[in-house]
């Protein structure tokens, strides 16, 4: 390993590493470390950014700590160390066009001009043809926008065997058709997963395309949904037979793209006995297996991942990792900062995770503390992200105004859509964020602190309220003119208290 020391730079401060830490970034002006080869905490880049135009680059991962004025990284590949950018914004355009290009491609135009719709809260895991059917009636009843449908875990015969259980969906073609025709496009949840017990993971195991210990026996990981075997998507073979499955998918049924969950890396070291470690097909880099699961959503035209590595500039929308129904960082808090950090590793098509928080167990379940006022500043705090995910569905949990402001945020996102669409056209071509911190669009005018007010582009200001009960919030107006949502005017530079009622979204147009 190599030791490389930075001094930080009078006012410098720095970006990037792991999106779950935005809420801590930027850093330099107190202690902080993060070892980026131990990590398996939602998107990562080996990427540091400052807003003195300075920038480092590896490609490995890599541990790093700030603590009295000094940036001291451990590493082992060389580093790519850059100065002379000027700003936050020169460092991310530099960085962005020599290690993670943009592709060219978006995903669906459809994710930035509505709203996606999981069924994950409302059915859990059953889902059936006739409750997709339903809820999409209901969407579109409750007058809401068709979006992008995503059926999640348990639609299929088993994990790892990726066809439509026939009892719950007796016709999946005949249903997909029908939701296009409502004007929705369809995800499929998936994931690595294959149940041991079941033929596929036979015939996968004969076929030797699954991930292996050093004796030769399966590896057997323990997830959320109990133990399964994991396809080696390390392997050209045991990729190509993943991405066969989606291909079948998309051209027996119609579906649209996949939300890839897990795809967290097997990290090393994390067993006692070391035979039981993954013994890899092939030499495998840290964090390549999260990298090489992530590339399987690449050339569909809606992928959806909660895990990446590296991979910017991919036309992947890339989830936060999974919220809890509250105020804090854990929470509707934590939207906002990891966003701007996801933009910041080149990770575009951001969303927020599922608005209200998906965390919490069973919303019908009676210690389920459900709290409408969160519900609808989380759509708020959603509204004119890149991509909104509804999983509750907003008319069962509200009733009256509530759902009403609800409805009002959404038709800001369907009157800002063009918009967002041609920011993420441009996010193509450029590697530009859609979502924007205020250093990023307004450099070295102090704003590298601000965490609770975005930029969409360089002409949209968005400050949703972020705490319970307020009902007026400050908003840090740069230089120019702003044209708020109200039709008042506001002249920058200037810190200015305004009304935040719960029926109200500020936001401004630059003018």
């Amino acid at each position: 390993m190599t030791i490389t020391v930075l001094q930080r730079e009078p006012g410098e401060f720095w970006w990037g590493g792991v999106i779950n830490e935005g809420h801590l970034m930027p850093f330099g002006d107190r202690p902080h470390s993060r070892d980026l080869r131990l990590t398996d905490d939602n998107q990562a880049a080996p990427l540091l950014l400052s807003n003195r135009g300075r920038y480092i680059w590896c490609e490995e991962p890599f541990a790093f700590t700030f603590n009295d004025g000094y940036l001291t990284i451990d590493h082992k590949q060389k580093l790519a160390i850059e100065e002379g950018h000027v700003t936050l914004q020169g460092a991310y355009r530099h960085a962005c066009s020599n290690h993670f290009a943009p592709s060219g491609v978006t995903p669906d135009k459809l994710a930035f001009m509505a709203p996606q719709y999981c069924t994950w809260v409302e059915m859990f895991y059953e889902p059936t043809q006739d409750k997709l059917l339903n809820y999409a009636n209901s969407i579109i009843e409750h007058g809401f926008p068709p979006g992008v449908l995503i059926i999640d875990d348990n639609w299929m015969q088993d994990y790892g065997t990726w066809d439509f259980n026939k009892h719950r969906f007796p016709d999946p073609a005949g249903m997909i058709e029908t939701l296009h025709e409502l004007g929705f496009k369809i995800m499929l949840w998936v994931c690595p997963y294959v149940s041991p017990d079941s033929i596929t993971f036979r015939q996968l195991l004969g076929k030797g395309l699954l991930m292996k210990h050093a004796d030769g026996a399966p590896v057997l990981r323990r997830w959320w949904n109990g133990y399964s075997a994991v396809v080696d998507y390390t392997s050209g073979e045991g990729a190509a037979w993943f991405k066969q499955q989606l291909d079948r998918l998309t051209q027996d049924y119609g579906v649209d793209g996949f939300k890839l969950d897990a795809g967290e890396p097997i990290l090393p070291g994390l067993l006692n006995d070391v035979s039981q470690e993954v013994a890899w097909s092939r030499p495998v880099l840290p964090m390549e297996d999260c990298e090489s699961y992530a590339r399987l959503g690449i050339g569909y035209s809606l992928s959806e991942l909660r895990m990446c590595w590296k991979l910017g500039g991919q036309a992947l929308i890339q989830r936060q990792r999974d919220k809890a129904h509250a105020w804090d960082a854990t929470g509707l808090g934590g939207l906002i900062p990891n966003a701007i950090a996801q933009g910041l590793m080149g990770y575009a098509y951001n969303c927020p995770d599922m608005i209200g928080g998906g965390l919490d167990g069973d919303i019908n379940s009676p210690e389920f503390r459900f709290d409408s006022e969160l519900f609808v500043r989380y759509v708020q705090g959603s509204a004119l992200f890149p991509a909104m995910q509804f999983s509750m569905a907003p008319w069962r949990v509200l009733n009256g105004e509530e759902l009403s402001w609800c409805m009002d945020a959404v038709q800001i996102r369907t009157k800002l859509g063009p918009l967002l669409s041609e920011l993420a056209s441009e996010a193509a071509e450029t590697g530009l964020p859609i979502m924007r911190s205020m250093e990023f669009v307004f450099p070295r005018q102090g704003y590298h602190t601000i965490q609770d007010q975005f930029m969409v582009g360089d002409s949209i200001l968005v400050a949703p309220v972020l705490a319970k009960g307020q009902t007026a919030r400050m908003i840090q107006f740069p230089e120019g003119r702003w044209l708020g949502d109200d039709e008042s005017v506001v002249e920058g530079p200037i810190q200015l208290e305004v009304q935040a009622p719960l029926s109200r979204l500020p936001w401004y147009r630059k003018i």
